[in-house]
């Protein structure tokens, strides 16, 4: 699939798709509408790609897994019944081609549940019942706000994969947890247990490494 350009011949982009909902534009690719396709790419490329990169090596493999979803989703449009939201039908495609394109490249990394967790830093909706303290207010500088922000990246990098892909959905990409059980076919207990785990290794790497109480 080439890469796609967001504006009309000429420079112009027509308004009315970039403030449309995913139904109004479904409704458009469903007819063939090049823009509305192209409305849907631009909203959700970034985050398909952040969630297919929790499960292949590179990035260039992630664009790959990318491009494969939206010619699924292309090719199945007619077949999408809404009985769940565009997002979460998108997002376990995506998860789909992802896990099979790990698969292929014999991706072995372990899956390491073993870590106990501190139950009581969590809610029985998987929030904090001690937040985090809020470090970036004292940082004075930006380089210091930019190492805090690869620490958190590594962070990421260094969850188990399917704690990194529960993390990635719920906290990075806003999908609730049922929407989350959804799109990775898990029951609600298991996602609370890795949201949980996942969470926590992350604090205990950034309080490890800047300090938080």
């Amino acid at each position: 699939m080439d890469d796609l350009n967001t504006e009309r011949p000429g420079g112009e982009s027509h308004p009315s798709y970039w403030v449309a909902t995913d139904e109004q534009l479904l409704v458009g690719l469903r007819t063939g509408d090049e823009q509305a396709f192209v409305t849907l790419v631009t909203r959700y490329q970034g985050s398909m790609r952040r969630l297919a990169r929790t499960c292949v090596r590179t990035s260039a493999v992630a664009d790959e897994v990318v491009q494969d979803t939206w010619l699924a989703v292309v090719r199945g449009v007619d077949k999408f019944e809404g009985r769940s939201s565009f997002k979460t039908w998108l997002m376990r495609i995506l998860m789909n081609r992802a896990r099979t394109t790990g698969i292929r490249e014999a991706r072995s990394e372990a899956i390491c549940e073993a870590s106990a967790v501190d139950q009581s830093r969590f809610d029985h909706s998987g929030q904090w019942t001690s937040p985090p303290q809020q470090w970036t207010e004292d940082i004075d500088d930006r380089v210091r706000a930019g190492e805090m922000a690869a620490q958190i990246q590594t962070a990421m990098e260094d969850l188990p994969p399917q704690q990194r892909v529960v993390v990635t959905l719920h906290d990075m990409e806003g999908l609730t947890s049922k929407e989350v059980c959804t799109v990775l076919s898990i029951s609600e207990s298991n996602q609370r247990v890795l949201l949980h785990r996942g969470r926590s290794r992350l604090r205990q790497a950034l309080e490890t490494e800047f300090g938080a109480e």
